[in-house]
């Protein structure tokens, strides 16, 4: 048996996730001792296994939990068809499919390396014992930048995705991180973005607060159609003009994070939704991305 603190080392998911799981009836621990310790035995760690397979295909936890609990699941003949989608995925995938094909042989391998965000989470740690002036000059104190971690270990798996679309692994991505925790131009760096949150926040761009205004003015229209991409199209370009972090060798990388905070950091979101209504973050950062990733096609 092992205790909650136990399965998020190993697996390197959060305890606040592991307790989400538990919340929700999508991964229930299998005992808890009278003290209220969560204790999870091999068959628990098998499930936890499983649904870290449909989280890489960007199954949503809700439907997750209504495949895993349908009376018609079958484990081995949904590892057939999740080892079908991750070949259609990127090279990265390939230790996953490895892992799904030793699973179906009916080998007991249990390899969370796959979805290891430990390295990114120790480059904070390591920065935050290192460098606590920068981190107390920055996030105004050390408790502020633990909240941050803690918020980023909340929406790992957002980030763990973006991590991997634009540095191609969890490890290269923190390697950058470390770069740039690193330099000294990391803080400068996180106040343009700030200037530009802020801007956005309390137009003070006109331009920007004209075509926010236009995109978030129906939510409910497609984040993808011609109409709101042409805004997208407006808005991408603007904010590569008239900022000097967008304009930069690595431009188009900041642009695209900035992109992935509206989907990711709830502080944003719930700044953007505030301002825009629910929902506005996330439809905005659909669109943005939308763009940022077909405009070269």
């Amino acid at each position: 048996m092992r205790t909650v603190k136990q399965v998020s080392d190993l697996t390197g998911i959060s305890v606040r996730a592991l307790h989400y799981y538990d919340e929700i009836g999508l991964l229930k621990p299998s005992e808890i001792t009278e003290a209220g310790y969560r204790l999870y035995d091999n068959e628990a760690l098998k499930t936890l296994q499983q649904i870290l397979f449909f989280k890489e295909l960007d199954i949503p936890l809700k439907e997750v939990k209504e495949i895993m609990l349908s009376p018609y699941f079958d484990k081995m003949q949904a590892l057939k068809n999740q080892k079908k989608l991750l070949l259609l995925k990127r090279k990265r995938l390939n230790g996953l499919i490895e892992l799904i094909n030793k699973t179906l042989k009916g080998e007991s391998t249990m390899n969370f390396k796959e979805f290891d965000m430990s390295e990114y989470y120790n480059v904070l740690e390591e920065f935050k014992e290192e460098h606590e002036d920068k981190v107390i000059k920055h996030y105004g104190s050390i408790d502020k930048y633990n909240e941050f971690i803690e918020k980023c270990k909340s929406k790992e798996d957002e980030i763990a995705r973006m991590a991997i679309k634009q540095y191609g692994s969890i490890e290269r991505y923190a390697k950058a991180v470390k770069n740039n925790l690193n330099n000294s131009a990391t803080l400068s760096l996180a106040e343009q973005y700030d200037k530009f949150k802020k801007d956005c926040i309390e137009d003070k761009h006109p331009k920007l607060k004209e075509l926010f205004k236009k995109l978030t003015a129906d939510l409910s229209k497609n984040s993808s159609s011609k109409e709101i991409q042409e805004i997208a199209e407006k808005i991408t370009n603007t904010a590569k003009k008239d900022y000097e972090i967008f304009k930069s060798d690595r431009g188009d990388d900041y642009w695209y994070y900035m992109v992935n905070i509206y989907s990711v950091y709830p502080e944003w979101i719930e700044a953007v939704d505030k301002k825009y209504g629910s929902g506005a973050s996330k439809f905005i950062g659909e669109a943005l991305k939308f763009y940022s990733e077909n405009s070269n096609k």
